[in-house]
C-alpha cells in the first residue's frame, strides 16, 4: 500500500471547524445562562439585520446575548466591536417586533466570555 501523503486541510474544513466551536461555546453559555435562573427562548436566531446568539428572559428581564470564546479576556474585549453592537442592537429590534409578548419587558444586551477552559464570564449590559 503506497503511502499518501497527510490531507490538507480546506477552508471549508477550517469554516466547519469554527461552526463546531462556535456552537460548543453557545451551549456552554446557554448553560450557565439556565444556572443564572434564565429560560432561553432562542438561540443563533436569524434576523435580516443579522444573527442573535442567544435570546433569553429571566422575570421581566430579556436579554439579548452575545457569545465570544477566545485565549484572553483582552482578546474577547477586542471581539466586541462597534459594528457588532449595532448589529445586536438592529437585530434585537427586529426579534421584539416578530415577538410582541416580549415588548414590556426591561431590553438588557450582555456579553458571555469564555475564556480558556475556565467558567463563562457574564456581563450584565455590556454589549
Amino acid at each position: 500500500m503506497a503511502d499518501r501523503p497527510p490531507k490538507q486541510a480546506t477552508s471549508r474544513d477550517v469554516r466547519r471547524a469554527r461552526d463546531r466551536e462556535g456552537r460548543r461555546a453557545e451551549w456552554i453559555a446557554a448553560v450557565a445562562l439556565r444556572l443564572r435562573g434564565y429560560r432561553i427562548l432562542a438561540r443563533r436566531e436569524k434576523t435580516p439585520a443579522g444573527e442573535i446568539d442567544i435570546v433569553a428572559v429571566r422575570g421581566r428581564r430579556l436579554a439579548f446575548v452575545e457569545v465570544k470564546r477566545r485565549a484572553t479576556r483582552e482578546a474577547c474585549e477586542a471581539a466586541v466591536t462597534a459594528n457588532g453592537r449595532a448589529r445586536v442592537r438592529r437585530a434585537a429590534g427586529i426579534w421584539l417586533a416578530r415577538n410582541t409578548r416580549y415588548q414590556a419587558h426591561d431590553v438588557g444586551f450582555d456579553l458571555v466570555f469564555l475564556i480558556g477552559w475556565g467558567w463563562p464570564r457574564y456581563i450584565e449590559n455590556g454589549l
